[in-house]
């Protein structure tokens, strides 16, 4: 049964339900088929009971990862303990203990009757992905784009220049109504972020 103190939004489809975990707050997002039960857990990111617990109510059957950053994947190993599989970008994959199979860019995650399409996004790790549903204008974007701007590249494997590129050709011909999910913090629009790209290119980071 679906936990609707979770539920963060909906349609007739889909439901997305969120946690923020962690000491960074990371926000959690579990993406759940309403018609078969059947859901995908995004960033395993931290308190491993609680996000367990959410995956068994909602009907996890995968969990995927956004990137590899540490505070994204410190539940990794108790969900792959409890028997859920871990999917993560090529580029990103030595920066997790363990895995179980690879993502790839432009290919679909099927969820029941969901489908999730995978963007390459890569600048801030370079592995870093997004996810966008296929029959509603929803992004779950990562740490790749948040509302004022692009997510941090001053860390090893990060490039401002990389990180600019992807949200431009790959987020930014998205519909300006599209609901951005990210990473971290509160949500946004395409449309609202879009007319800020040449800010952030002139800010530098």
């Amino acid at each position: 049964m679906a936990d609707s103190a979770t539920l963060h939004w909906s349609d007739s489809r889909c439901e997305i339900h969120k946690v923020v975990v962690g000491p960074v707050d990371n926000n959690v997002f579990v993406v759940r088929c309403r018609q078969s039960g059947e859901a995908v857990l995004i960033d395993a990111a931290n308190e491993h009971d609680r996000l367990l617990d959410l995956c068994e109510a909602l009907g996890v059957r995968t969990v995927v990862e956004t990137h590899g950053h540490w505070d994204h994947i410190q539940a990794i190993p108790a969900v792959r303990d409890a028997g859920y599989e871990v999917g993560v970008t090529a580029a990103d994959a030595e920066m997790l203990e363990s895995y179980d199979y690879l993502l790839e860019d432009e290919s679909v995650i099927e969820i029941g009757r969901l489908r999730l399409h995978t963007i390459a996004t890569p600048g801030h790790t370079p592995g870093s992905m997004c996810f966008r549903l296929d029959h509603a204008d929803v992004l779950l974007s990562g740490d790749t784009l948040f509302p004022g701007g692009p997510g941090a590249t001053k860390f090893p494997g990060g490039d401002f220049a990389t990180i600019i590129e992807s949200i431009d050709t790959r987020l930014f011909g998205l519909d300006e109504h599209t609901l951005v999910l990210p990473g971290h913090g509160d949500d946004t629009t395409i449309g609202a972020e879009r007319p800020h790209l040449n800010e952030w290119v002139t800010r530098g980071w």
